[in-house]
């Protein structure tokens, strides 16, 4: 990486109520986790807002970035892709949604890379107008995508790759163990948009792409939880790549 300055990955925060110290207000969210990824694979993390402005205005937030990495959080509005509330799509910010998906749209529009994780992925393929499953249960007849909520203990299970993906470059293999923790999935792919990544507990996506973007990668895993991946630091690479190459 250049010594001048390290990339900038612009990643997508949450809005949610929260309580801190004193305090019980709405907060700007986002878990350590991401932060420390992005640090540890040689690049600066910034926090993007979802606002009104940020949704208008995109190309004012990635003019200063050189990657988006859309991290994950709540339910995806189902409003967002033309379909009704499933009663257990919860805590929806369609606020947020606009945001990322504004972004989203300009990044791959600009040609940077972009990582979606867990809901970042379903939100990359709304975004180019495909749809989710909202309640997984109600699909593959079982909970082993979501275990335990609020903790990734028991989580892992294994994803196929397909071979020559940029999902399997990104992971350094075809077999990977995978830390999940959601209950909503990509269904129909939006436009441009291919599965690259299967479970191996039903088959359901679990890695998407876009062969015509540069770098564009959404995982429904959590790369940023585990130590052995090597998913986050290859998206920061292409984010170096990137800086050197402007």
């Amino acid at each position: 990486m250049p010594d001048e300055r390290r990339p900038r990955i612009g990643v997508c925060a949450a809005l949610e109520r929260a309580r801190w110290t004193v305090w019980d207000r709405e907060a700007l969210l986002l878990s350590r986790a991401y932060i420390d990824a992005v640090q540890g694979a040689g690049a600066v993390a910034l926090m993007i807002p979802p606002d009104g402005w940020v949704e208008q205005h995109p190309a004012d937030v990635l003019d200063g970035l050189d990657a988006l990495m859309l991290a994950g959080g709540a339910d995806i509005d189902p409003g967002s892709y033309g379909e009704r509330r499933h009663h257990c799509t919860t805590n929806t910010r369609p606020e947020r949604d606009r945001a990322e998906i504004a972004l989203a749209l300009e990044a791959l529009e600009r040609d940077i890379p972009v990582l979606g994780i867990c809901r970042g992925m379903q939100l990359l393929n709304v975004a180019r107008g495909g749809t989710l499953v909202q309640h997984l249960p109600d699909d593959v007849g079982h909970g082993d995508h979501r275990r335990a909520l609020g903790s990734f203990d028991d989580a892992d299970h294994d994803v196929r790759l397909e071979p020559g993906s940029l999902a399997a470059h990104a992971c350094g293999e075809l077999l990977h163990q995978t830390k999940s923790h959601h209950h909503q999935a990509v269904d129909a792919l939006g436009e441009g948009v291919v599965a690259s990544g299967w479970s191996t507990l039903d088959g359901l996506v679990e890695a998407i792409e876009l062969p015509e973007a540069r770098w564009a990668l959404g995982v429904q895993w959590h790369p940023e939880v585990d130590p052995r991946s090597r998913v986050v630091k290859t998206f920061a690479g292409e984010a170096a790549d990137t800086l050197i190459g402007a």
